[in-house]
């Protein structure tokens, strides 16, 4: 009878025990959202990518992995819990999934300032894995919860849980108070904490392989309070990518220019050695006012007394003062690979010109930048690269 007793009390216990997690689970995922419909990418946003790069089909987020980009939220998140499952259709494919990230890539990278979660296939060293690691790229900043061997700002995950190509991985990513918890397969395994910035877009990245997402789902948690700047990722402005990373749709491209203007992937090179009778690269639509950014690197080891900058609006040149400006903003001349971003901004005729931070033009008056014209890239005669084209039209 004691024997019968203890079986009923001990079933008892395990029920109520089994109950309770249960309703601790349902009360851990209640608020849990849906991130994606399952039927287009209504809330999300093309940041660099080709049209084609993202689609959605069988209730899936299909990424082609071309070019090198990112898909991000509409909006901003601060703290929150991300779940999302994976899955890699290449054997060693690479993707990421980006927290906390800036609305535009940083100067000279396909890639925004951001934490990446990495989303890697079957590829495993002393200093990364393809099982969870988190890490900062492009000037955020993360402490990882344990030391990398390599000094990295990166957390390797404590167990290997990913599994191949072929099959799905589930992530929970929580986010909250400048820290980040990466749980793979139902289990925590890395993360960090002290990251700037904490408030920002989600973005998912393609970077050459083809994955597949589904089930994805957030839950909003309460804010920490007021933010600092430098916590805080740049907002969307308004800017557009008029490259798409995988040809020269929406530019003009004349016979000469093949095999010299060449695109590839998320950067446009040229080596200097077009035959078309008009060697720049131009904008198929003109442009009333506007602001854009380009970003831009010299690929030969020319010397020039004032480096030129690489962009002409309607075929104007700067008046000598604003070449002087340029000129005195860009010496010491840039060394070879050294990235370059302009910030230009044309209204009602008068420009305003910004190198790398750096105010170098303020509204100066080129009357004949008043009517709408064509956008160039210019080569100088040079061996140029350029990315990051980016407009927002007033």
């Amino acid at each position: 009878m004691r024997a019968i007793m203890r079986t009923i009390i001990s079933g008892a216990l395990v029920a109520v025990v089994s109950a309770l997690f249960s309703v601790s689970r349902a009360q851990e995922e209640t608020g849990l959202v849906p991130l994606f419909n399952g039927r287009d990418l209504a809330g999300w946003v093309n940041v660099n990518c080709a049209p084609d790069t993202w689609s959605v089909r069988d209730g899936m987020i299909h990424s082609t992995g071309k070019p090198i980009c990112e898909l991000r939220t509409a909006r901003m998140f601060e703290n929150f819990i991300l779940e999302l499952e994976y899955q890699h259709l290449d054997a060693q494919g690479n993707a990421g999934v980006f927290i906390w990230g800036d609305a535009l890539t940083a100067r000279g990278q396909p890639f925004v300032r951001a934490i990446e979660v990495q989303v890697l296939d079957g590829r495993n060293t002393e200093n990364y894995t393809s099982h969870g690691d988190v890490f900062a790229i492009h000037g955020a900043r993360m402490t990882p919860d344990r030391p990398h061997p390599g000094g990295w700002m990166r957390s390797l995950p404590t167990e290997r849980r990913a599994r191949p190509a072929g099959e799905w991985n589930h992530y929970r990513i929580t986010a909250r108070n400048g820290t980040i918890k990466l749980a793979v397969n139902g289990k925590e395994v890395s993360g960090g904490y002290d990251i700037t910035p904490r408030k920002g877009y989600i973005h998912l990245e393609s970077e050459g392989g083809r994955v597949l997402y589904r089930s994805l789902r957030v839950k909003e948690l309460p804010s920490s309070g007021a933010l600092t700047p430098e916590q805080v990722a740049q907002a969307d402005e308004g800017f557009v990518s008029i490259y798409n990373g995988v040809d020269f749709s929406g530019w003009q491209y004349p016979a000469g220019h093949a095999g010299h203007w060449v695109s590839k992937d998320w950067t446009i090179a040229y080596d200097g050695r077009s035959t078309a009778e008009d060697k720049d690269l131009w904008t198929e639509k003109s442009y009333g006012d506007l602001a854009l950014i380009v970003d831009w690197r010299w690929m030969d080891d020319a010397v020039h007394a004032v480096a030129p900058l690489p962009i002409r609006f309607a075929g104007v040149e700067l008046p000598g003062e604003g070449r002087n400006a340029v000129g005195r903003a860009l010496l010491p001349i840039p060394s070879k690979d050294q990235w370059r971003r302009a910030l230009v901004t044309k209204r009602g005729g008068r420009l305003t010109l910004v190198i790398d931070g750096q105010s170098v033009l303020q509204e100066m008056a080129v009357p004949e930048l008043e009517r709408p014209g064509r956008i160039a890239l210019r080569h100088d005669g040079r061996a140029v690269e350029f990315a990051n084209v980016f407009l927002k039209q007033f």
